[in-house]
């Protein structure tokens, strides 16, 4: 039966991507977001840093932002940092009004670097924003952790209350920059932007304010920005949130899920018109794992506090109804997958689960080594999942679980791995790996 389901389900995926433009992997998690590679076969399972790494290149700066790629090229974004002295450093976290480890700059330079797919050599080095005195980060964040997205010849980087920016990727001028949306992140930015139509929208979910907001693609203008309209604890350390949306189709109309704080949302792309919100019950906040969706149910974590997994089907523009609750486990960091009715996911502290996602009933439970913020990868039929401690594991996809091989990268894994064509791009905190047989 589940042979069946995974035959059925990889047609369905083969052919949305034939549907995508060919070699692309657009944006974070895949061209869907949901973290599947159905363009991906023949991959590698076992590797070393010396037999099957096609090229290594060594990324400068600091950035936990997953790669993108689009025919020859590959982008990444990453920080040049100049540390702050301490004097300067208790003068300005005198706002922040949490005690978690913080970093803080007393200059960054934000870039985005395009490398050649074939060599790993690095095409182009853009500057996107240079910044004095930016707002501190949480040691494990990064300045350059949201992933960027291609759109039609098109790079489009975000960095949160730092700024945003838009690359031509030909010729690797910069576009267009805009500054001028601020919140207090309390720990760095973290939200990946979603590109719809000529929009492009992110969350900006601070301790001092909540919103969402929608960019013209074309000159970064605001063209609609949306107040958070559910009600938030009175500590600013519980109001902040780091998730990334995603746009479902619901009655053949196009919903934009948007995890944040104690609320899950649907907003209308189009105009920021809130839909409907969902309350999670219990305390939620600091989210960062993306939401999945299949065959009309959305699948989330709900963040720092009491963590659950909730699945929540939805019913057009009306309230979802909550169809299970799962606690064990739950992720803080990583987004789960899905693939067929089985739901993956893996806690920070390395507990691997799988459930039946139509039932939400636990299949199996493991313990693995170390410690995960990168989310898992779906490709030619295995998964593959990262952790802060340099391996990249490999699994089999069923309802047994079946550990096929620990990869040493050699430096911790914070992004998100991509797989295209014959190979596997990962990237570590050290720099970006092609590998492949």
């Amino acid at each position: 039966m589940l042979e069946k389901i995974l035959h059925l389900a990889s047609i369905f995926w083969i052919s949305l991507a034939a549907s995508q433009a060919e070699e692309q992997w657009s944006q974070w998690r895949g061209s869907l977001g949901l973290g599947h590679a159905p363009a991906a076969n023949d991959l590698p399972v076992h590797w070393t840093e010396k037999e099957k790494v096609k090229w290594f290149s060594k990324i400068p700066g600091r950035g936990y932002s997953s790669p993108v790629i689009s025919g020859q090229q590959i982008w990444v974004t990453t920080a040049i940092e100049s540390v702050a002295s301490e004097d300067q450093a208790q003068k300005r976290l005198q706002k922040n009004t949490g005690n978690q480890p913080l970093v803080l700059l007393s200059h960054v330079s934000l870039r985005a670097l395009c490398l050649d797919r074939s060599s790993g050599k690095i095409l182009y080095d853009v500057e996107l924003l240079a910044l004095d005195d930016p707002q501190w980060v949480h040691k494990l964040n990064s300045y350059a952790s949201p992933s960027p997205v291609l759109s039609k010849g098109r790079l489009f980087c975000h960095f949160g209350a730092l700024g945003s920016a838009c690359v031509d990727t030909q010729t690797g001028k910069l576009i267009w920059t805009n500054t001028e949306i601020k919140v207090n992140h309390e720990n760095g930015p973290g939200s990946t932007p979603v590109v719809w139509k000529d929009l492009m929208i992110f969350h900006m979910d601070g301790s001092d304010q909540q919103f969402i907001v929608a960019l013209n693609t074309k000159d970064g203008k605001v063209v609609w920005k949306t107040k958070r309209s559910g009600e938030l604890r009175e500590n600013p350390q519980l109001r902040k949130s780091y998730a990334t949306p995603l746009l479902v189709e619901v009655d053949e109309k196009t919903q934009l899920i948007s995890p944040s704080a104690d609320w899950l949302y649907a907003y209308d792309p189009e105009t920021g018109r809130e839909l409907w919100k969902f309350k999670y019950g219990k305390l939620g906040f600091s989210n960062v794992p993306r939401p999945v969706f299949g065959d009309g149910v959305i699948y989330l974590s709900t963040g720092f506090g009491k963590t659950e997994i909730l699945a929540l089907r939805l019913n057009g523009e009306q309230m979802p109804t909550e169809l299970w609750r799962h606690k064990k486990g739950a992720p803080r960091m990583p987004s789960p997958i899905l693939v067929g009715d089985l739901l993956y996911f893996v806690s920070d502290s390395g507990i691997f689960s799988c459930l039946k996602a139509s039932e939400g009933k636990a299949i199996w439970q493991q313990r693995l080594k170390g410690n995960y913020a990168s989310s898992p990868l779906f490709a030619d039929g295995h998964l593959y999942l990262g952790s802060q401690e340099g391996q990249m594991q490999v699994f089999s996809v069923g309802e047994e679980y079946k550990l096929l091989a620990e990869n040493e990268m050699g430096s911790a894994i914070m992004a998100s791995p991509v797989a295209l064509g014959k190979a596997l791009y990962i990237r570590t905190v050290k720099g970006l790996y092609r590998i492949e047989k």
